[in-house]
């Protein structure tokens, strides 16, 4: 049986706490299911603004999505995760990854790291945060036991693996790092090389007992009745993909309502993602969709 669908909304800007607050009120009000803050510089600061948005809404989870573990100090990291789910009365879905782009590191005069150095942070972090948030005498001590629900966001066999033992929720991109690009540059997986990325996962998390939640950044959305000519727009940017792989990557939805519902159906059925999450600038063209799928 499919999993529910659920829908989450990344907020990447903040104009001042009156608009934040409306914002995330707003995001309740059109059904999103989670609001969510990334971690980049010159955005908002994650553990603050989803307080703020917890103080006005009542039923979303709140998420990060997702945390550059090279900002973070584990010890540090368990504070303000107690803290945030205590205020939150229980909502905070903890996102981690490695972080990617190179030039917020050197901004914040923090190391960057190989490939490699990235991950090994991002297992201490973890497997400290499960050690602390653990601990019967960690104070404060958060309201979800033993610590809130863990996202990990990542594409390559070493995070897929890692993702496969430790997360509830596992977050895809659905791209990877363009070859031969300046650091932070992405293209998209085609439908067929994100095949190949879930068969690594699967195979990973073969032994688990109680699958983990499968989640897709849909990083547009756009309602159109002419979805080929989208789809040969997409393909003119030369981001990975031909006009054809464009009309089925899961990272761009569009068409009319009901096409982009039956597009998410499809891709549930071929990839498992049931936690949909769009970015803040595709929060009202998505709701329509999120009305169409309601309850399935």
């Amino acid at each position: 049986m499919a999993r529910p669908f659920r829908f989450g909304v990344n907020m990447l800007t903040i104009e001042s706490g009156a608009e934040w607050r409306q914002k995330c009120r707003r995001a309740e009000d059109l059904g999103y299911d989670v609001v969510l803050v990334p971690d980049h510089l010159g955005m908002p600061a994650p553990f603050p603004a989803l307080i703020a948005a917890a103080e006005v809404t009542e039923r979303p989870r709140l998420g990060t999505f997702v945390l550059n573990a090279g900002f973070w100090n584990p010890a540090l990291l368990a504070r303000e995760v107690a803290t945030t789910d205590l205020l939150t009365d229980g909502r905070l879905e903890l996102g981690l990854g490695t972080g990617y782009v190179r030039a917020e590191h050197d901004t914040a005069g923090l190391p960057w790291g190989s490939p490699r150095e990235r991950v090994d942070h991002l297992v201490r972090t973890i497997e400290e945060l499960d050690r602390l948030l653990g601990d019967p005498e960690h104070a404060p001590k958060p309201v979800q036991q033993p610590r809130p629900p863990l996202l990990i966001g990542g594409n390559g066999p070493r995070m897929l693996r890692l993702a496969a033992r430790h997360a509830d929720i596992v977050a895809f991109a659905g791209g990877r790092a363009a070859p031969g690009k300046p650091d932070g540059t992405l293209e998209l997986l085609t439908p067929d090389a994100l095949d190949d990325t879930l068969a690594v996962y699967r195979k990973a998390a073969a032994d688990r007992t109680r699958p983990a939640e499968l989640n897709i950044l849909v990083q547009q959305v756009r309602g159109t009745d002419d979805r080929r000519a989208v789809a040969r727009e997409i393909a003119g940017h030369n981001i990975g993909v031909d006009e054809e792989q464009a009309l089925h990557v899961p990272t761009f939805l569009f068409g009319t309502t009901t096409q982009m519902a039956e597009q998410l159906r499809e891709h549930r059925e071929r990839y498992g993602f049931s936690y949909i999450t769009v970015l803040g600038p595709s929060m009202e063209a998505f709701a329509p969709v999120i009305e169409e799928l309601k309850g399935s």
